[in-house]
């Protein structure tokens, strides 16, 4: 499966941004998708994850009640709705599809076998 992420730029803290993540290749209902995010000098760390069976989503403490995941199957299209963003999200931001529903598992990157290439997220104080 192929991943191609859109929709980051740049916005001002308090603002929003929606960024896609559209797959091509095997059906996007197959996967869970995840979100990640790399800022400079950092590690990759877990956003969010929408599971492939029952749509239940969980988030990192950083982000909870501030981004939604979602994804339209029929679209082969996932999203992440980020609102109150703050200077410390501004980061590139990742998606990546994994067969896995095991939520400790989904919180490690290394149970991501597709990756898209990122799109850079930057937040201005």
């Amino acid at each position: 499966v192929q991943l191609q992420a859109s929709g980051g730029g740049l916005v001002q803290a308090g603002g929003s941004l929606r960024l896609s993540c559209t797959a091509s290749g095997r059906t996007f209902s197959s996967y869970t998708m995840g979100w990640f995010r790399q800022a400079p000098g950092k590690e990759r760390e877990f956003v969010a994850a929408i599971f492939r069976n029952s749509g239940n989503t969980h988030y990192a403490d950083s982000v909870k009640d501030r981004f939604t995941i979602s994804k339209d199957n029929a679209k082969n299209t996932g999203y992440l709705q980020m609102n109150s963003l703050k200077f410390e999200d501004s980061a590139v931001y990742y998606c990546a599809v994994s067969a896995s529903v095991i939520l400790s598992q989904l919180k490690n990157r290394f149970s991501y076998p597709y990756w898209g290439q990122g799109t850079q997220v930057t937040v201005s104080s």
